[in-house]
């Protein structure tokens, strides 16, 4: 048994992928390998110690997961079959299932949207099941359609001194994981990271599962404004931070003039864009490793591989991208896509899964600081803006 197999099986991974009345699979070792190569190189340039295996399974620890086959394992995206291959689809917001009976043109199996779904998936190619999807704004992707893109990187304002990450002040616009994952590791490398929320649409993720929004977020201060009505004490937050990390589609932000092109840029700024796809497609962390190939393999097709595994995967991209963009003395608009790095990780060679050896469930992350309740530091942070405002250039 190799090393990168044992790894696999012991971190929970193996647990967590494969048929869920079949055996665990590890084919996929390789990727928690490279996992963890990038995160001891990010974590010595952050002055942190990273563990790779915790990042990708830690939510699945916390909820209580396990693999689900073609489910995935936290039940929003499954696996279906279309006329001439496979592809994902999710639904994890209200809008999504609401949209269903649009999508497949029927107004039957109100009650259960999969069936609905699979029923007219079958009879559709991948092209028009994407065309569809992407259209009523619905998260889906064909196997394998990205391909491993290098993150966009363009000069934006002007170079700063090289310098690290503790002291900086970090403007974390992003939900979920992989912007809010990249924001935490910069504020346990000593950032002061302020987490931006709506009002109206706070992270979707602080009415979910308590212990990984504290996981996620434990280490921000929370700072609560609305973007339509105070889009310039907004503007004002941004134009004074080092890192902009942004995890919505660049058009949300370009409307309100909130985008890297409305802020003056600020000397060194990065601007940190989390997307699922290079362009303005949806995607959560399951299907966005479905498009990317990252996929385990069962006997008769693919199966999800961990969970939800391009988010972590990305934040951990992210932390790494800002570390060198910081290296370089910032300045700098990056796009990193969910589903190029999941494709880049799907390119590591596999190997054969052996179906005798134990899997245990991934271990549970220590306790995280409570992350604070909406809003409880916009004074502080809002002194922190007018701090920053009378440094001089």
């Amino acid at each position: 048994m190799s090393s990168a197999t044992s790894a696999w099986g012991s971190s929970g991974l193996a647990y967590l992928t494969g048929l869920p009345d079949g055996p665990p699979d590890f084919s996929r070792a390789t990727v928690l390998t490279h996992a963890q190569r990038v995160a001891a190189a990010v974590g010595e340039r952050l002055g942190v110690t990273m563990d790779a295996a915790g990042l990708l399974t830690g939510r699945a620890a916390l909820l209580g997961l396990t693999r689900r086959g073609r489910v995935s394992a936290g039940g929003a995206t499954r696996l279906l079959v279309a006329a001439d291959g496979w592809c994902a689809i999710t639904l994890s917001r209200p809008d999504d299932a609401a949209a269903v009976p649009a999508l497949v043109q029927s107004d039957d199996d109100k009650g259960d949207p999969w069936a609905a779904l699979r029923r007219w998936v079958a009879t559709q190619p991948l092209a028009a099941v994407i065309e569809r999807t992407t259209l009523l704004d619905i998260p889906a992707a064909a196997l394998g359609q990205a391909t491993a893109t290098a993150p966009r990187i363009r000069p934006r304002g002007t170079r700063a001194p090289a310098h690290g990450v503790a002291g900086l002040l970090v403007a974390d616009l992003s939900a979920m994981w992989a912007g809010p994952l990249c924001g935490q590791l910069l504020a346990r490398a000593g950032a002061s990271v302020v987490k931006v929320e709506s009002p109206a649409r706070p992270d979707g993720t602080r009415a979910g599962n308590q212990s990984f929004f504290d996981w996620m977020n434990g280490e921000k201060l929370s700072y609560c404004v609305d973007f339509d009505r105070q889009e310039d004490e907004l503007r004002q937050l941004l134009a004074v931070a080092d890192v902009v990390i942004e995890g919505s589609r660049p058009a949300a932000l370009t409307r309100r003039r909130l985008g890297p092109d409305d802020v003056p840029a600020g000397k060194g700024r990065i601007w940190l864009r989390v997307k699922g796809y290079l362009d303005e497609r949806p995607a959560f962390g399951d299907d966005a490793a479905v498009g990317g190939g990252l996929v385990g393999v069962a006997a008769d097709g693919p199966v999800f591989c961990g969970d939800a595994i391009a988010d972590p995967l990305t934040g951990l991209e992210a932390a790494r991208l800002v570390a060198d963009s910081l290296g370089r003395g910032g300045g700098e608009l990056i796009e990193v896509s969910m589903a190029a790095v999941a494709a880049g990780y799907a390119e590591l060679p596999t190997q054969a899964s052996v179906a005798n050896l134990l899997a245990p469930p991934p271990p549970v992350p220590p306790p995280a600081r409570r992350a604070a309740r909406l809003g409880a530091h916009n004074e502080a942070v809002r002194q922190l803006v007018v701090q920053r405002s009378c440094r001089p250039c």
